[in-house]
């Protein structure tokens, strides 16, 4: 409920001032939290410190104080997405490589957006509704189910519809049968099973292996896909990178759409297909560390 009545007051005041001083605010905010926030300063230099080694103290204090700062603009954006239209996307949002997704869906299998929790992938799942796309989100569902609404409503009146996690696998196979788009998120698994290991920046890591598993049992391919942040008043680029292949260079297996079966796979494929698509995470992540929102302890060790 307290969580709730937050998200309330910040979207009340992020969509009554204009978007620099809303900006401004959350910033303000965000600095007097950094020098409280003593678990989630640990956890995230401790990440850094694994993607980058080499960098000092400074350098990785730098980055840190960049991330908070991102992620409360990424909660403005988020908060005044009432206002995102087309008007909105011709001005400040750039997109690159749109010509690789209408591909894959001409092959009739659907297709899955990957993501990660980089830049502003709230906002990158809605301008593509906005642009027509058959679009549908997997979410972690909020402990609180205002919260949950509050989130829900924010993506759904712009066009993006919600999937919850834990009830996704069928719904997922169904929406890629009707040639429509899924978008998943694949630097976190918050899934029961736990996720599969694999490397990444050279130590192992939990990724969750549903994207591969599904794009391996209907034949949908993967396209990594990143809503990446300019200069703090220079808009966005979303780029779409081509499809994913499996670590080694062979291709996942395609199918027919229309068919109704789901080909068997075993767990070296999945892991395979992960890796491949880490890699990817891994490139987009090195170079736009402070806009990689993770405050949870990462690796495995």
């Amino acid at each position: 409920m307290f969580n709730y009545f937050l998200y309330r007051i910040g979207q009340f005041i992020a969509s009554r001032l204009p978007l620099k001083a809303a900006y401004a605010v959350a910033v303000i905010l965000s600095d007097i939290r950094y020098f409280f926030a003593f678990e989630d300063n640990r956890n995230v230099k401790s990440n850094l410190r694994t993607i980058f080694p080499r960098k000092n103290v400074g350098e990785i204090r730098r980055i840190r104080i960049h991330m908070n700062r991102n992620f409360v603009r990424y909660l403005v954006d988020f908060f005044r997405f009432q206002e995102l239209d087309g008007e909105y996307i011709k001005r400040y949002v750039r997109v690159e490589n749109l010509q690789v997704l209408d591909q894959v869906l001409a092959q009739g299998n659907g297709c899955i957006v990957l993501t990660a929790h980089l830049g502003n992938w709230e906002l990158g799942g809605v301008v593509l509704a906005q642009l027509g796309y058959p679009l549908w989100a997997v979410a972690l569902p909020h402990k609180s189910k205002m919260v949950d609404r509050f989130f829900n409503f924010q993506r759904e009146s712009k066009g993006l519809r919600v999937i919850p996690l834990g009830k996704a696998f069928i719904k997922c196979v169904n929406i890629l049968k009707s040639n429509e788009v899924i978008a998943l998120v694949g630097d976190r698994d918050f899934t029961k099973d736990g996720g599969i290991l694999v490397d990444f920046f050279g130590k192992s890591a939990y990724l969750p292996k549903g994207p591969a598993m599904i794009s391996l049992m209907t034949g949908a391919p993967i396209i990594p896909a990143f809503m990446i942040r300019n200069k703090v008043y220079e808009g966005f680029t979303m780029r779409f990178e081509n499809p994913v292949v499996l670590n080694g260079g062979e291709k996942p297996s395609a199918q027919n759409g229309k068919s109704s079966r789901i080909r068997k796979v075993g767990d070296e494929e999945v892991k395979k297909l992960t890796e491949s698509c880490a890699r990817v995470m891994e490139e987009y992540i090195k170079k736009f560390p402070e806009q990689w929102y993770m405050f949870k302890k990462f690796w495995a060790e």
